[in-house]
Order: C-alpha cells, then sequence, then structure tokens
C-alpha cells in the first residue's frame, strides 16, 4: 500500500509520530510505500526536532508546501495514487480549518479533496480533549499546556464529519496503517 503521511507546525509526539512510522516501514518493507508532505510550518517542526534527513533516510520521498496546490496532494490523492492520507501530528489551526471546511493549505485541501473521493482520512490532533496536556520540546525539556475548550469542540467537529477520522495516541498509528494494508 502507499500512503500519504502529512506533517504540520506541531511539534506535540512529533519524535513519538517519527518512530512508530519508521517501526512501520521497518516491519512491512516493501509493502509500505510512504510519501511524507510537510507543511511551510511542517518543516520548521521537523528541522527543529532534528528528524528531516531521517524522514528521507527511514520512511520516503520528502515534499515541502509550496501553496495550497503544489505540491499537488489533493491530486494525487483524487487519482487514486494513495491508499490512505494520514495526518500527525496535527495543529490546532489544521484540526479548525478542516472542522470549517477550509483548504487553503497542501494538507486541508488534500483532506478535503480526499474525503471527496473517499480516501481513508485519519488525523491525530494535538489539542485532542479540553485539559492541560504536557509536551517535549526539541531541548527535551517538558512544558505543560492548555488545551481550549475551542479546540477540543473542533475535534467534536471532525468526529462528527464522514470520510475524516480522528484519533488521540500514537499508539494506534500502526493499527490505522495495518488496517489497510
Amino acid at each position: 500500500m502507499k500512503m500519504a503521511w502529512g506533517i504540520t507546525g506541531a511539534g506535540d509526539r512529533m519524535k513519538e509520530t517519527f518512530e512508530a512510522m519508521k517501526a512501520l516501514k521497518e516491519a512491512h518493507g516493501d509493502d509500505l510505500e510512504v510519501e511524507v508532505f510537510l507543511s511551510k510550518a511542517g518543516e520548521q517542526v521537523v528541522k527543529s526536532y532534528r528528524i528531516k534527513e531521517d524522514l528521507g533516510e527511514y520512511i520516503g520521498k520528502v515534499w515541502v508546501e509550496k501553496n495550497a496546490n503544489a505540491p499537488f496532494l489533493a491530486g494525487r490523492l483524487q487519482l487514486g495514487e494513495f491508499g490512505l492520507l494520514l495526518i500527525a501530528p496535527a495543529t490546532s489551526n489544521t484540526v479548525a480549518k478542516l472542522a470549517h471546511g477550509i483548504a487553503d493549505t497542501m494538507l486541508t485541501n488534500a483532506a478535503i479533496q480526499g474525503m471527496k473521493v473517499l480516501i481513508p482520512t485519519y488525523i491525530m490532533p494535538v489539542d485532542y480533549r479540553e485539559g492541560t496536556t504536557v509536551t517535549k520540546l526539541p531541548s527535551g525539556r517538558e512544558l505543560e499546556l492548555r488545551v481550549r475548550r475551542e479546540d477540543a469542540e473542533n475535534v467534536v467537529r471532525l468526529e462528527a464529519m464522514e470520510g475524516i477520522t480522528p484519533f488521540e495516541k500514537v499508539e494506534e498509528i500502526r493499527e490505522i496503517v495495518e488496517r489497510h494494508l
């Protein structure tokens, strides 16, 4: 199976998500082909966490957003080139845009257009439920953050939408991907 992995500007669980994807590639070899699509902010995040080069070495081809249609992930999804779109981790900005049908970035455009042709679309919002969460900064230091009610409500909106499945934990990625192999 060939899948598209989108990375937004969220650093929360970035290293863990990378390790989960790396383990999947190691476990499935040529049965799993992955192309990585970085939003503009996603590129900054993977550089900060020092994994940009590792993405190309361990995961697959890496593309960086130029605009909402470049690279043309949406078109490739619509043509059936990918069997799955995974966006993980996803910022509250990306989640809010999807929850309200705004397709003005490469990843939001791809998700909305992919849903129109029934491409399984999964998203791991970093602000999944209201309350507090602890994230690990690129330095390794922990930072406690508040998840706003409004951000958690956008996840609920995604859960009600047809064609997109939000999920909370990095550990769910293996099951999601293997379900589509």
